[in-house]
């Protein structure tokens, strides 16, 4: 039976040495690094989101503001907002919370976000710094937050080197996750492959890796038949589905068909979410040390 990997414990561990070094930032300079989360539109998961990251925010020392705008304010008064946010020093990390209403080009909003106030590090110039960096880990870079997360789950289990020439496999090929992914593992010298659903024979593909990722967004999509033996198993995916009358949280991953196979796997709840909020609040504590010790 597979080791379960504890996102939730590890999360835990990741703020408390968050809440240490903005403690220490503070006292070395006198500023409280300080996130601004805009909310626009009334989208009710967006707003769960968004009360989590600020109240973890303020767990570990950082101001976390929610700045909440109507949904019909318009592609130009945001960007105008977002123009503010990015002269105002005060403010070291903003985020545009996903989905925006229609109406609004969120390719546009993404890259009007200063580069260096990125913490979701989905701007095309951090996005480029990583594909860049031959060890994008170790560069400093303003990286992804949810791959970001995978890699500490991933190394928790392995080690820095245990990631060095295994097979890895990415199921999925979106901006937020699975390209990105596939660049931090190639910086942790992983064999990659990246795969989507249309891949030819997918199953036989993931038998073969050693690492396996599924961020496709299908509920159990990747039956226990497909891991390979002694695999790490990394589960992005959040699915809600209908079971006996309710609802529960699957993931991509058939979870106990695969947990008779891997080494390890991640659970869902309880895996990558919390890691993905700790990272936003790791990177925020880091674009604010870059601000304040350049």
């Amino acid at each position: 039976m597979a080791e379960i990997i504890d996102g939730r414990a590890r999360a835990a561990a990741l703020r408390a040495r968050v809440a240490e070094e903005v403690a220490a930032l503070r006292r070395r300079h006198g500023v409280v690094p300080r996130l601004v989360v805009l909310l626009v539109g009334e989208n009710p998961a967006s707003q769960v989101y968004v009360r989590t990251k600020a109240k973890m925010a303020a767990e570990v020392g950082i101001a976390g503001e929610v700045e909440r705008l109507p949904a019909d304010i318009g592609q130009e008064a945001l960007l105008a907002r977002l123009a503010a946010l990015n002269a105002d020093p005060s403010v070291h990390g903003i985020l545009v919370q996903l989905p925006l209403p229609a109406g609004i080009d969120g390719r546009v909003v993404l890259e009007a976000i200063d580069p260096a106030k990125d913490v979701d590090g989905f701007h095309p110039v951090n996005v480029g710094r990583m594909w860049a960096a031959a060890r994008p880990r170790e560069a400093g870079l303003l990286l992804p937050c949810t791959p970001l997360g995978c890699m500490m789950l991933l190394e928790s289990v392995l080690g820095r080197e245990g990631l060095r020439g295994r097979r890895a496999l990415v199921l999925g090929r979106s901006n937020i996750v699975g390209k990105p992914m596939a660049a931090l593992l190639l910086g942790a010298d992983a064999t990659v492959t990246l795969a989507h659903s249309r891949t030819r024979d997918l199953a036989d593909r993931c038998r073969e890796a050693e690492i396996l990722v599924a961020a496709v967004g299908r509920p159990e999509m990747v039956r226990g038949d497909w891991v390979r033996e002694g695999a790490v198993v990394i589960d992005v995916g959040i699915n809600r589905i209908e079971d006996d009358g309710g609802s529960r949280l699957v993931g991509d991953v058939a979870f106990a068909e695969a947990a008779e196979r891997a080494a390890a796997i991640t659970p869902v709840p309880g895996g990558v979410g919390p890691m993905t909020v700790a990272c936003l609040l790791y990177n925020t504590l880091l674009a604010a040390r870059r601000r304040l010790e350049p």
